[in-house]
């Protein structure tokens, strides 16, 4: 299965019940947190990544919102999660150290999904997280997300970076 970055719904991908109940709390948790910890890593600065505003923030918070009308119950079920909760973000300990923690919760739910869910949620779910990322990045490269490319090399480093700890790459 496959569609573009840009977050628009894929073509398949059902599951039938609630998705929630296959998982432990520990890995429900993992896939409910890491769409707001890539957001929180793609709008950071870093090097060759000057400080994000408004624009990047919503553009992920629109890429999150999108997963609500994915063809995937996995993918509606989680984006509804993360709407429904009311925890503080943890604040931010070093952009680098982010990075890593995130690329590292990516393999975890890559390994998650690959024990729990149908490969098509499984894949649905992996270029939501990958396209909320995206949205970022391009509103960064042009200043209102309606880019077809992130601007700068380091965004299109991380995109890299993260579609290959998501193994889509």
């Amino acid at each position: 299965m496959s569609h573009s970055v840009a977050g628009e719904p894929p073509s398949a991908g059902h599951r039938s019940g609630a998705p929630e109940a296959g998982y432990s709390a520990a890995e429900w948790e993992l896939l409910t947190r890491l769409p707001g910890q890539v957001i929180v890593v793609a709008t950071a600065p870093g090097p060759g990544r000057p400080r994000r505003g408004v624009a990047e923030g919503l553009a992920g918070l629109d890429g999150l919102a999108a997963g609500r009308a994915f063809d995937s119950d996995l993918v509606r079920a989680v984006a509804a999660a993360v709407y429904a909760e009311s925890v503080a973000p943890r604040p931010r300990v070093d952009p680098l150290t982010d990075l890593i923690d995130v690329l590292a919760s990516c393999r975890a739910a890559v390994r998650v999904l690959g024990r729990r869910a149908d490969p098509a949620d499984s894949a649905a779910y992996r270029q939501w997280v990958q396209s909320v990322a995206a949205r970022v990045c391009r509103a960064a490269g042009d200043g209102h997300g309606a880019g077809d490319a992130p601007g700068s090399p380091a965004d299109r480093r991380f995109l890299e970076r993260l579609g290959e700890a998501l193994g889509l790459r």
